[in-house]
């Protein structure tokens, strides 16, 4: 081999390590901002202590939504058409939290199975309009 061909394989083998160096740190980032969440199926078949920080994901069932009127506590049940669990929360909920829509909430399973969740965000379909706009619809004669 001559000294063509060395300095060849020399900055092919950098160029391998350069380039397995970068996809590591992109899988490394993207794997960071991965936010998944489980269904009240999969937590119920999980058997999760109750250290564990989870995401629950599911609909809130309808006629379940309970607010204390003295706190900020609310009480509803989330469900994904098989299990229900439910989910304890104190705080101001979302504004487009309501029955039968999607939501995701963080929280802890306590002792008596209870889901206590810290953070409650709500989810929206892909025809998500602001209440303005949704109401200048409705009013349309079409």
């Amino acid at each position: 081999m001559n000294y063509i061909h060395k300095r060849r394989i020399t900055y092919v083998i950098l160029f391998m390590i350069g380039l397995t160096t970068g996809a590591s740190l992109i899988f490394y980032a993207l794997k960071q901002n991965l936010n998944a969440f489980l269904t009240p199926s999969q937590i119920q078949a999980a058997h999760l202590s109750h250290d564990d920080e989870i995401r629950l994901g599911g609909l809130v069932k309808k006629n379940s939504l309970k607010q204390d009127a003295q706190t900020l506590t609310v009480h509803f049940v989330m469900t994904d058409y098989q299990q229900d669990i439910n989910v304890q929360y104190t705080g101001v909920l979302p504004d487009l939290f309501r029955e039968g829509k999607g939501a995701i909430v963080e929280g802890k399973i306590n002792a008596q199975g209870i889901f206590v969740a810290h953070q409650v965000l709500a989810k929206h379909d892909e025809n998500y309009m602001p209440p303005s706009v949704a109401a200048k619809i409705r009013n349309k004669k079409i």
